[in-house]
């Protein structure tokens, strides 16, 4: 199966998750609610990495790849905890459009920091993505 599969999947649950989440942080705490879901994920992405575990990939990682994914894990806690704070506060439909404005940063993110090349295509869709969430969002 090639990533565009895998993109796709990804981007059902992530629809089902601000769903989800808008239902679940009625009512408690967004922070606590984060942490009631960090914590499930953890346990299930725990439980996949052992059932699906490869037998090369118990290896530890490189001091750089520890400090990128702790960055990575912080930048995601962070994110997780700002997006159900904007859920408690707004709907789901308005919400969702603005984070995924995050797509658009990544087009600028990788030009300048992993040195991707900016295609027209890349600059014209990261374009529509903006001003989607914009209209969306004003709606």
């Amino acid at each position: 199966m090639s990533w565009l599969f895998w993109a796709l999947l990804s981007a059902v649950f992530a629809a089902a998750t601000a769903i989800l989440a808008k239902v679940g942080v009625a009512g408690i705490d967004p922070n606590y609610a984060t942490a009631i879901r960090t914590t499930v994920v953890v346990l299930f992405t725990w439980l996949i990495f052992f059932l699906l575990k490869q037998p090369d990939s118990y290896h530890v990682p490189s001091v750089k790849t520890w400090l990128f994914l702790a960055l990575s894990g912080l930048a995601t806690g962070l994110s997780w905890l700002c997006y159900f704070r904007a859920l408690e506060l707004g709907p789901a439909s308005r919400v969702a459009p603005i984070d995924k404005l995050s797509v658009a940063l990544v087009i600028v993110f990788a030009t300048i920091f992993l040195g991707e090349k900016l295609t027209w295509g890349k600059a014209v869709g990261g374009l529509l993505i903006v001003a989607g969430a914009i209209f969306v969002a004003l709606d």
